[in-house]
């Protein structure tokens, strides 16, 4: 009895507080916290604290946030494969731009936020000081989020009335906000711990400041597909904060992605996986794509678009690590997978359900059938598997690195920053066996597409370099300018204050 109060009055405060749907949110209660901000009880900021840091898990999985950023790109598609992974739809609803304020993925990104961010609020408010300096930071990242996404957002002053509907901020607003918290806290973040980067730090800081100054001509553009203008000033804002993070690129673009990747100094934010034990779903990454009979076993579902396979050089080691103990353990590359597939040793060919050589082909449909639906298109294994434990892994998720850092402030100098792209490219293109892309913003445009391939950045840098509505291999039309945001989900309009965004 005491769980069920527990969570009902969760779910009745998330709703009223943020003005989302309940929708998928008994999944984060956590048991034991008593939560009574209006009769005086106690908080357990600690828990909610914790429970704030678990709700990064949410950016594991292959649907909410991942699917919003990725799925509707030239990069990821998810094509109905006979009677499997239609869902009535969604997955090419976002891939085509013809989505609606219903799709269950806009509606679940946004309830994943913004209970967030209601757990961070309550931490603000009650916590120590050490917890208040975490929580505003988590907060100005789920906050962050649900500008990029949605261009407005939901906020309750300390002390109102629980019973009023929720203020809203508008994009800009909303963008000055989160960037006002971000500096006067990341003075006070501790230094980033050596081997676990999935606490707030300082690092982390300066890298979410710099995506926001990068993207501010974007954030606050009198519409949101554009066209943008990019100050020189926060351009030079965007160089001064990746400066002063203290990191260095990985030997091998693969240590950000092995099943011990917590040694890389290159992850600046992490969601924390423990071999067994507590973590999230990063198995998505491995099994989102793979054929049932492949190890590790997958759900046959998601793949790469052959026009953004085709950006990458085929010795490209991003998209194909066949180190020896991967053939080993799995039998195939790890990276992008195309051609006929091997059981774990890489000598024996693998088959599919109904016998036929498994052989993954390019060429791809947004509805397949027959011969084809178990092969068609490109499988994609962003992290190494953990053959130790391909359900419940080691691997942590990494949510900020320092390649993404160096290509931002890349970008920066070229949109007018004060600085210098000096050795980035090179540098970034070096470790992967690869020539560098030019120290242009088309180069830098090109570089960001192969080293950040489905980290969930894809459809931020389509946007701010003005190509995400443009027509595709699979979307051969350009699109509304009103994709350029998501619509405000359905069962969220009762707070009167949210108002729909322009053309849903």
């Amino acid at each position: 009895m005491k769980r069920n109060n527990i969570i009902k009055s969760i779910l009745f405060v998330s709703t009223i507080v943020l003005g989302v749907s309940c929708t998928n949110l008994e999944e984060e209660v956590l048991d034991g916290v008593v939560i009574n901000n209006t009769a005086g009880g106690t908080v357990n900021t600690a828990s909610l604290l914790i429970s704030a840091y678990n709700g990064l898990r949410g950016f594991q999985d292959q649907d909410k946030m991942f699917a919003l950023d990725e799925m509707s790109t030239d990069a990821l598609v998810g094509p109905t494969r006979g009677g499997d992974w239609d869902d009535n739809a969604k997955w090419r609803q976002l891939h085509t731009h013809t989505w609606a304020p219903d799709n269950n993925e806009i509606r679940n990104a946004w309830n994943s936020l913004l209970s967030q961010v209601y757990n961070c609020n309550l931490v603000v408010e009650n916590g120590t000081a050490s917890e208040v300096v975490q929580a505003r930071f988590l907060r100005a990242f789920y906050y962050y989020n649900v500008v990029d996404l949605y261009g407005q957002a939901p906020y309750r002053e300390a002390g109102s009335s629980l019973e009023a509907d929720p203020k809203v901020w508008t994009r800009q607003e909303a963008t000055a906000f989160v960037i006002s918290e971000l500096e006067a806290v990341v003075g006070s973040l501790p230094a980033r711990v050596a081997g676990d980067a999935s606490i707030a730090n300082k690092d982390a800081a300066h890298f979410l400041l710099a995506k926001l100054y990068l993207n501010k001509g974007v954030f606050n553009a009198a519409d949101a597909a554009g066209p943008y203008v990019f100050d020189a000033a926060d351009m030079t804002k965007v160089v001064s904060h990746v400066d002063a993070i203290s990191s260095s690129l990985a030997a091998d673009y693969w240590d950000n992605f092995k099943p011990d990747n917590n040694t890389s100094p290159e992850i600046l934010f992490s969601s924390k996986n423990l071999r067994g034990g507590a973590g999230g779903g990063v198995q998505s990454r491995w099994r989102m794509g793979m054929h049932y009979n492949q190890t590790p076993d997958g759900w046959n579902g998601f793949a790469t678009v052959a026009e953004y396979y085709n950006k990458f050089s085929p010795n490209d080691r991003r998209i194909k690590n066949s180190d020896p103990a991967i053939i080993a353990a799995f039998g195939n590359n790890v990276g992008f997978q195309v051609g006929q597939m091997y059981k774990p040793g890489g000598l024996i060919p693998l088959k599919d359900r109904n016998g036929n050589p498994l052989i993954y082909t390019a060429a791809l449909t947004l509805i397949t059938g027959g011969a084809t639906l178990e092969t068609a298109g490109i499988r994609s294994q962003k992290y190494i598997p953990d053959a130790a434990n391909l359900g419940t892994p080691e691997n942590d998720y990494e949510l900020m690195r320092y390649s993404d850092a160096l290509l931002m402030k890349a970008e920066a100098v070229l949109r007018g920053g004060a600085g210098s792209v000096g050795t980035i490219m090179t540098a970034i293109a070096a470790r992967s066996g690869q020539a560098a892309s030019p120290a242009t913003l088309d180069g830098v445009y090109l570089e960001r597409s192969k080293e950040l391939w489905y980290e969930g950045w894809r459809r931020n840098d389509m946007i701010r370099f003005g190509k995400f509505l443009a027509a595709r291999e699979l979307k051969p039309y350009v699109s509304d300018k009103r994709y350029a945001l998501f619509p405000i989900p359905a069962d969220a309009l009762f707070n009167a204050n949210l108002k729909q965004n322009p053309g849903y």
